[in-house]
């Protein structure tokens, strides 16, 4: 299984596609597909059978996107980053930031 460097819980800018621009955060990471699900971005509406938890009707939710169409997002500096890995003074695995070498915090899962 591949190890990517976008984990759920960080904030992600589309790259690529009809939701170029867009940023949200990553709700989860389909490691066998390849693909992530990105809160309020790809919206799809879809219609459901009613059972006996739910009522049935149209329901809209996201849909994945492959996970090279999407990059780390800096709020603060309002860019994209290119992520790689290192270890620190510790010797613990951790992500930095390749054009300034700052380490990112773990917001994943």
């Amino acid at each position: 299984m591949q190890k990517f460097k976008i984990m759920a819980g960080d904030v992600v800018v589309i790259t690529t596609g009809k939701h170029k621009g867009k940023t949200g955060k990553v709700l989860k990471v389909l490691q066998d597909k390849q693909r992530v699900l990105v809160e309020k971005v790809n919206v799809v509406k879809r219609q459901v059978k009613p059972t006996a938890e739910r009522a049935g009707g149209t329901v809209e939710k996201e849909a994945s996107i492959h996970i090279s169409n999407v990059a780390l997002w800096n709020e603060e500096e309002k860019r994209s980053v290119k992520i790689g890995w290192k270890r620190d003074d510790d010797g613990n695995k951790v992500r930095f930031d390749k054009s300034t070498n700052a380490i990112l915090p773990r917001r994943g899962a």
